[in-house]
């Protein structure tokens, strides 16, 4: 390189030798500027990012509902398998369910069907003509 070449070109242009003496006078203020950036950006991506806070309160509250809903689908799971064993197995549920859903009586016995049921049953029935 040519040194100067180099010199000559300072000489002339002052400015640039005068910018340089300030730059290297405030390189400590400069280096703790460029720091407290860096920092600050560190911080936002930390918070801010695809995996960051933000972003793991939110999928924690998300395993939360999910573990909630495992929760009640699984007693509502053991609900109706009890229910299965016991239609399979105890004669007093299965006259229970035939006599809820299929209205059926002993002999002897009285069926009183209230108007409110009989018009929603009747209903029901001329909608699914």
């Amino acid at each position: 390189m040519d040194w100067e070449r180099l010199a000559d070109f300072i000489a002339q242009h002052q400015f640039l030798l005068r910018a340089g003496q300030r730059i290297y006078r405030s390189r400590r203020k400069l280096a703790t500027a460029a720091m407290s950036v860096l920092a600050v950006m560190l911080a936002y991506h930390v918070v801010f990012a695809a995996n960051g806070m933000v972003a793991y309160q939110r999928k924690r509250a998300e395993q939360d509902r999910l573990q909630r809903d495992i929760v009640r689908l699984q007693q509502e799971n053991d609900r109706i398998s009890q229910r299965v064993r016991e239609l399979k197995s105890d004669p007093r549920a299965i006259e229970r369910e035939a006599r809820e859903q299929l209205k059926y009586a002993r002999p002897g016995e009285v069926v009183y069907i209230s108007p409110e049921a009989r018009s929603q049953s009747s209903t029901a029935t001329a909608q699914k003509r």
